[in-house]
């Protein structure tokens, strides 16, 4: 090859096509020993061979840089997503192109900064009513704090971003859970079985969905018969769905923006707080520096949005938590034309991975990656690792609209739970991670309620 030739990029490596069976079937029974056995046996990049389809996984901040922000426009949701497409329809978490940047611009003014401080008083009363629902519990046995963290997120958001009550739908969590049960089923079968085929799975799903198009029904109902002015979400998104040429097509966009708005509002708050719980009842000495600057900032008040900076070890504790177990623990792609990452070669149409979970636990970036360690995120020791080494909210265009909300809410959680109680996992409780659209634990926390003072 002369000096003027350009060089063409090789395949990442990986197993043989022959083994495309086996790493279906370790993808099906587990999906993070999948993503961590391949970043550990190619490295930071690895060519996986699935069912029918190729994975790409990609597992440098270089890469998630290039995928997501650099040349972002060259690929679109992929694997996963795509297939939650059935389940969830168009909404910003699956729509691509033209609809998705009309969803962002609605929704993206009531993520304003000030007027995500505007928000801080309803989070705090919502976390104030938590605490005293689980001080209910003392004495008592296990609460599973899953459920409760659920109920939590969902008040948060409708009384943030939708200036509504859902509280009186208490069955939207399990609704979600067929949703998403249903979402992961459309990925391990990569949407081979037929969505008319009658089985007790579809019917489920089909009941759960139904049921979530007549909660947000409710809500836009409700909405409508109100007369003064809203600027929150909903009412933004009645207006700008209203604008659609075919009732059929806006009422049917209205749903599938609800739906999502949700499950997304609500899922990886819920999810985050429940790893948190568990992690600082693991780690003691966590949970008395919690308790201690708790006390120290707000003393006996609710927090306010001003204290944010001041609980500086809390958000520290939120973030290892988001690290090891992040929410989002897939982005997945698909290549639109053929590209370059890393120096190996991406053809168009390749499904491409960029996962959280193994990034935040590249041992190149993170010096002993299992152990929870909140003084990662000192500043004093975060200051040299690379931006996308740590990438809880996604990057690039489609960087979560709600990490601001997310981060204040989950701070002033575990800053009032961890200065009135102790909460205890039920002794031989096993704790086990259950990837789906967002990273939960599997079958609930139980734990036990106790004041702390």
């Amino acid at each position: 090859m002369t000096t003027t030739q350009a060089r063409r990029p090789t395949a990442p490596p990986g197993p043989s096509r022959a083994a495309a069976l086996r790493w279906l079937s370790v993808m099906n029974r587990d999906r993070l020993g999948m993503l961590a056995e391949a970043a550990g046996q190619y490295g930071d990049a690895a060519r996986i061979p699935v069912g029918h389809k190729t994975l790409y996984l990609f597992n440098h901040p270089d890469h998630a840089k290039h995928v997501l922000a650099d040349n972002a426009a060259n690929y679109h949701k992929g694997i996963g997503l795509v297939h939650a497409r059935r389940a969830l329809g168009d909404g910003l978490l699956t729509s691509e192109g033209e609809l998705w940047r009309k969803q962002r611009k609605v929704i993206q003014p009531a993520f304003q900064s000030k007027r995500i401080a505007a928000q801080a008083g309803a989070i705090a009363l919502e976390a104030q009513a938590l605490v005293t629902q689980l001080r209910t519990f003392e004495g008592q046995g296990p609460v599973d704090v899953v459920g409760e963290m659920t109920g939590l997120t969902l008040g948060v958001l409708g009384r943030t971003l939708l200036d509504a009550d859902l509280g009186t739908f208490a069955s939207i969590g399990a609704m979600f859970g067929v949703v998403q049960d249903q979402a992961m089923y459309e990925l391990e079968t990569l949407s081979a079985v037929p969505a008319w085929l009658p089985t007790s799975r579809q019917r489920r799903f089909r009941q759960a969905r139904q049921n979530l198009e007549g909660i947000v029904d409710q809500l836009v109902e409700q909405r409508r018969a109100r007369t003064e002015d809203r600027d929150d979400v909903l009412s933004r998104l009645i207006v700008s769905t209203d604008q659609e040429t075919d009732p059929g097509v806006g009422r049917m966009r209205l749903r599938d923006e609800l739906v999502t708005l949700l499950l997304a509002g609500h899922e990886t708050t819920a999810s985050t707080l429940s790893w948190t719980l568990y992690l600082i009842d693991e780690h003691p000495q966590v949970w008395q520096r919690l308790h201690d600057e708790a006390v120290r900032v707000l003393g006996d008040r609710l927090p306010e949005y001003e204290d944010l900076h001041q609980l500086r070890y809390t958000a520290m504790v939120v973030e290892e938590v988001m690290r090891m177990y992040p929410p989002v623990w897939l982005l997945p792609r698909i290549a639109l034309a053929d590209d370059e990452v890393g120096g190996y070669h991406v053809p168009a149409g390749a499904d491409v991975l960029i996962s959280p979970y193994t990034l935040h636990r590249h041992p190149r970036f993170w010096e002993d990656p299992t152990r929870f360690d909140p003084e990662r995120f000192d500043p004093s020791r975060s200051g040299e690792r690379p931006r996308y080494a740590f990438i809880p909210f996604g990057a690039g265009p489609r960087f979560c609209v709600g990490n601001h909300l997310g981060m204040m809410e989950a701070t002033f959680v575990i800053a009032l739970l961890a200065r009135e109680l102790r909460l205890e996992r039920a002794p031989g409780y096993e704790v086990v991670p259950e990837p789906m659209l967002s990273l939960r634990i599997r079958g609930g926390l139980p734990m036990t309620v106790r004041s702390a003072r």
